[in-house]
């Protein structure tokens, strides 16, 4: 099958794949959308996260939608054609992570897109049934991708446990931070405030909600005389973003790290978190959310669509992560149409 591989950090081209995934319990799927996550991004730009490392050629891309292309589906009421979101993540279900409750964080998880296993940037998938979640009416292919990445967002905001009408501040607003900075509102958030460094997404943060964004930490504690935060929900991809969130929320504040920074480290001054007696919380992927997201998108509570502002035919695959890495063209994530009839 077609697919779009990726030989080693910024080297992408397109070729041919055959999924060694076992098929048995798996239902066909056509993929019809991919949305660029940042991860897939850490892989294009450094060819690993930690020690999940590409070993070439890899195939990319777990925020995605299909249709099932296997007459087995019926047996699930999944019939031929149905349009699906799919949970990456497989769960091993009886590990002692899963068993109490906290899934995300199973040892033995099989993630879609994540070395070693083959993720969705190709023309054929093959899923269980339980990762795979129908759509209400009026929901295409691109709102059922970016599903995933709105799940993370909620797990983010889940850990955070905003109390009603606390000050939230959100630190990058690419995708990931827009969603944070919605769904905390639905949560209960009171003020929030976005840091962001680039001028077109704080603009964007504007239009979806943020009481008043800031490019700077320090304009960011003028704007609050000084006192900061209540919650902090970092997004960024930039070894600094911890730090900025330590340094903008208040004294016995709570600061929860979604983000991915590049090179796979950060710092934090020890006396500044120390001091100000901070909640740290760091943010692992997602359990089972995607009904809740989809409520959400559905309600019309969070704009799902506003973050995907690019869109590519798998042809043009390349460009698409060339663009999303060098945040050009008011680009905030960028879509990849696996199937024509998806656009």
């Amino acid at each position: 099958m077609k697919a779009l591989l990726i030989d080693g950090p910024g080297r992408l081209r397109l070729g041919e794949f055959e999924d060694p995934t076992p098929r048995e319990g798996r239902l066909r799927l056509r993929v019809q959308a991919v949305t660029v996550c940042g991860s897939d991004l850490h892989y294009y730009k450094e060819g690993g996260i930690g020690s999940a490392v590409v070993r070439e050629p890899f195939v990319m891309g777990h925020e995605f939608s299909a249709r099932i292309d296997d007459d087995e589906g019926e047996r699930y009421g999944l019939p031929r054609g149905t349009l699906v979101a799919v949970d990456p993540a497989e769960f091993c279900g009886h590990c002692e992570w899963c068993r109490s409750g906290h899934p995300n964080l199973c040892p033995n998880v099989r993630f879609a897109g994540s070395p070693p296993v083959p993720g969705a940037l190709r023309e054929f998938f093959w899923a269980k049934p339980e990762t795979l979640f129908t759509l209400p009416a009026g929901f295409d292919a691109v709102d059922a991708a970016l599903l995933e990445p709105l799940g993370i967002a909620i797990h983010g905001v889940d850990l955070a446990k905003i109390r009603l009408g606390a000050s939230v501040g959100v630190v990058g607003a690419g995708a990931i931070g827009l969603y944070l900075m919605q769904v905390a509102r639905v949560a209960g958030a009171g003020e929030i405030h976005v840091l962001e460094p680039l001028e077109y997404r704080r603009r964007k943060a504007l239009e979806l909600g943020a009481d008043a964004v800031h490019a700077t930490p320090e304009a960011l504690l003028e704007a609050t005389q000084g006192r900061g935060v209540d919650v902090v929900l970092e997004a960024t991809d930039q070894p600094q973003g911890p730090e900025d969130a330590c340094t903008v929320a208040r004294i016995g504040g709570k600061v929860i790290l979604v983000g991915i920074p590049d090179g796979d480290r950060f710092t934090l001054t020890a006396s500044q978190v120390r001091r100000k007696g901070l909640t740290l919380k760091l943010s692992r992927r997602m359990g089972h959310v995607y009904p809740r997201a989809i409520w959400l998108a559905a309600s019309g509570k969070v704009n799902l669509k506003a973050v995907a502002t690019h869109s590519f035919p798998l042809e043009q695959a390349p460009q698409a992560f060339a663009l999303q890495l060098q945040r050009s063209d008011g680009v905030i994530k960028s879509v990849i149409h696996m199937d024509p009839a998806s656009r």
